[in-house]
């Protein structure tokens, strides 16, 4: 599977783009820009998600091989189920990231149908 995002969604001058760190004190950290979206920093944020990204696709695989295994322990479980949060949790973090920096054509906005709306749930 390919990852890189360079070029993927177009940049949208003065709007943040949440990186996939956190600061010191754990806090979400914020890239604003007027560039295309291809400085230093931001080149540097889409490859720290893609390893991030391709480091979560390892571990499914080990996942499966591990929840196949029936001699599996319960502290090989929970230390999977950790390991299986944290990349959950990178992989929400690059997917609010890219999803906020997506364009939306202003005459779209108006007429956009939330999923849930158009199944009348």
């Amino acid at each position: 599977m390919i990852y890189k995002s360079h070029g993927a969604a177009a940049p949208t001058a003065g709007r943040p783009r949440l990186l996939p760190w956190s600061n010191l004190d754990g806090n979400p950290c914020y890239l604003v820009t007027d560039d295309t979206g291809t400085g230093r920093l931001s080149r540097l944020a889409d490859d720290i998600e893609a390893v991030q990204l391709g480091m979560a696709d390892d571990l499914l695989g080990h996942a499966v091989d591990l929840l196949g295994d029936g001699k599996a322990t319960a502290p090989q479980l929970r230390y999977l189920a950790t390991c299986l949060a944290e990349a959950l949790h990178d992989v929400h973090r690059i997917a609010r990231s890219r999803g906020e920096r997506l364009a939306v054509p202003h005459d779209d906005e108006a007429s956009y149908t939330a999923p849930e709306e158009a199944l009348g749930i």
